[in-house]
Parts: structure tokens; sequence; C-alpha cells
């Protein structure tokens, strides 16, 4: 019989320390509550899946038996993961070589390498907002502080110049960016990525830019950061979670370009950091060459549902007191709504009263009224239905 006690008991017996980094609280939220219980609800409709696998997606075109072979039996113990599993990944980009990539077994696990590789404790990053919110964890279990640099709105996405630059302090030690972002779905331009490389080099700041997305462009797709001759040292991050819809499979990568000499101490110091920890299972290494080769077949299945949905999303808003912002790439979708409640409570009413789970804009750094986050990924009769029930609410 498993003995289970509640964490506020447990924490008022406890005289153990523990590190203030996972003090987390443990009051529920009103809208974590409202959402386990609509999920009880038969007719319950998630508007904010994002796990592919349980999309409906046909996923036949990935052979799984490439896991099973009789050289996964056989451990190759590369810090930076193996040499043809590094070398399949050289070929999604060019002029890059299997020498400039570290794998591991996902973009967060790489993040927290980076900031070991950057930071000391109470040292800073800068990053985008809106934003996934994500990064407070991974920066907080890291010691390491989150300054946000916001991100500004006329027909589509930009990064202010102004806002990034008075955005650094000497304790900086990084500048994040997201191509495309989560959830604005906009890529990097021309003119981002000037105002990115310019900050960068004026302050002696490294690049950290996640493309986990890059492949997923609605319209078009805009050209990766990982080039042989970045002007500024570059942390690009790619994996199978999106790249593929494998979430499961557990393997991402970071690409390290830029001028030569900090890019070898890099490398020397996160192959120092990757051995400490080798992550990466050796079946997973030995699938990716074939895998990659058939990820054409998963991605246009996404693409095209991702743009059913928009269309549909478009159709049902138009002439309704709701909008939707411009949207490049990704996923998501970024609603505008009347500002006439704070967002959490009305994703906690369309819970109650619509049984729809919608995400508050506030979670990924939106203001608290007049923005809600959906995603485009799901079953697209669900997403009809769902729309139907939550906008007569709005």
């Amino acid at each position: 019989m498993r003995l289970i006690v509640a964490a506020s008991s447990f924490d008022s017996m406890s005289t153990m320390h523990f590190a203030a980094r996972t003090d987390f609280g443990h009051e529920s939220s009103p809208f974590g509550d409202a959402l386990q219980h609509a999920k009880q609800d038969p007719a319950f409709i998630d508007l904010t899946v994002s796990n592919p696998t349980r999309c409906g997606f046909d996923y036949s075109a990935i052979p799984l038996n490439a896991l099973a072979t009789e050289a996964s039996l056989h451990y190759d113990a590369n810090s930076f993961g193996m040499q043809s599993a590094r070398d399949a990944v050289a070929g999604l980009y060019s002029g890059i070589s299997a020498e400039q990539i570290l794998l591991t077994a996902s973009t967060s696990e790489a993040y927290g390498y980076l900031f070991k590789l950057l930071c000391e404790p109470g040292d800073s990053v800068l990053v985008p907002s809106p934003s996934y919110p994500l990064f407070d964890l991974l920066a907080r279990l890291h010691d390491v502080d989150l300054i946000k640099y916001p991100l500004v709105y006329h027909d589509g996405w930009q990064i202010d110049p102004t806002s990034l630059g008075a955005a650094v302090t000497t304790r900086t030690r990084g500048i994040i960016a997201i191509h495309p972002n989560n959830p604005t779905g906009h890529y990097c331009s021309e003119t981002d990525r000037a105002v990115l490389y310019d900050v960068a080099r004026r302050h002696d700041l490294p690049l950290i830019v996640d493309e986990v997305f890059l492949d997923y462009g609605i319209e078009n797709m805009e050209r990766s950061f990982a080039i042989p001759d970045a002007p500024v040292t570059t942390f690009v991050m790619g994996g199978l979670s999106k790249l593929i819809a494998l979430p499961q499979m557990k393997l991402a990568w970071t690409i390290v370009c830029g001028p030569e000499g900090d890019t070898s101490k890099a490398l020397q110091r996160l192959e120092v950091i990757a051995d400490t920890f080798l992550s990466v299972a050796t079946p997973v290494q030995m699938a990716l060459p074939t895998w990659l080769s058939a990820r054409q077949q998963v991605q246009q299945q996404i693409l095209q549902r991702v743009r059913t949905n928009l269309a549909t999303l478009d159709g049902a808003i138009q002439g309704a007191v709701v909008s939707r912002l411009k949207v490049e790439g990704g996923w998501c979708a970024v609603l505008r709504v009347p500002a006439v409640t704070d967002d959490v409570a009305l994703a906690v009413r369309l819970l109650e009263e619509a049984s729809v789970a919608v995400h508050p804009g506030s979670f990924y750094g939106f203001p608290e009224k007049g923005w809600l986050v959906v995603s485009l990924l799901g079953n697209p009769e669900q997403f009809v239905a769902g729309l139907q029930r939550m906008l007569p609410l709005l």
C-alpha cells in the first residue's frame, strides 16, 4: 500500500533543508483546477494540445524497426553524440560540420548546458516576451536571472532595437531568440537578425537561437541562424520533438558557429559538460539518419493541419469581436479578445461553461486582459466544435 502525504503536511513535518530554487509552491491554480475538472467531461475539447502524437497523424513513414539494430547493443560513449547521428544532423544545414554539433536528450537540457557554460549564479540572459514560459523554470533551476526584452506588433512582430539594447546589463551573458517564436509564430526577419547581431557584437554576447519550429512556415520558411560565417558566437537548437513530431524519442541538437576562437573554446567546455551526463540513448541515435530522411511525410501532414485550422479560425471570427495576430510559422495562434476581464478568469469560464481549454495570454507574457492562445495542431472537427462553443462566450 502506497502512503500518500499531502505536500503541505509533508512540509510542515520536514526538517530537511531543500534548495530555495526548488521551492515551487504547492497551491493549485484556478485554471489548473478548472482544467482537471473539465477533463472529466466526455465532451471536453482541448484547444491547447501540443503533443503531435495525440493528434491522429500517420507515422507509418517513420520506421520503428530502425531502433532494433544489433548496433544498438553497443555503447559508444561520445560526449557530443555518435558520429553517424551528428553527420545526419549536419546534412540538414548548409556548410555545417558534425564537429560543430552537440546532441542532447532535449532542448531543455541544451539550455541547461548553455546556462552552465555561460553563466555564474546571478548572471542573466535576455529572453523575448511574449515567449514560452518554460524559460522561467529553466533559468531558476540554474540560478540564472531572466531579463525580458519586448517584441512589438505592428502588422507583424518585430524586435525593438532600443528595448533590446536597454535590457543589457553588466551581468548579461547571452541573448535568446526563438525562430519562429512560440506562441507568436513570427520568424526573425532580416532586420531582426541585424538588430540581434548588432547588440550581441557591441556587448560581446553570444546568441542562443531556438529553431525547433523552423520547418513549419505557414507561408514561407526563413533561413537558419546556423551559418558558417555567423558574425557572433551562436548556439542554434533543433530536435526531433518538432522536426518529425516525435517528442518521446528524446533527441535534440545544438550547433555552435561563429568566430573560430570563441567557438573552439565553447566546444571544448561543452565536451566536458556533455561527458558528465551522456544523456542520449544509443538506439535513437542509430535510427536518426533513417528518420530524418522521412521527415517530410510527417511535416506535410502537420503543415496541412495547421493551415486548415488557421483558415477555419479566420472564417469563424470574421465579423466577430475577436481577431487574430499574424502567424508566420509554428503551431499556435494568438487571439485578441475584448479586454473586459482577466484572461485567466476568462479561460476558467470557458472551461466551466463550454468545456473548452484555451491558454490565457498572460501565461506567455501578454498583458493580463485581452489575449488568448490556441493550438492549431488538433483534430479539425474538434477544432471547429471548440470554436463554436467558445466564441459566443467572448
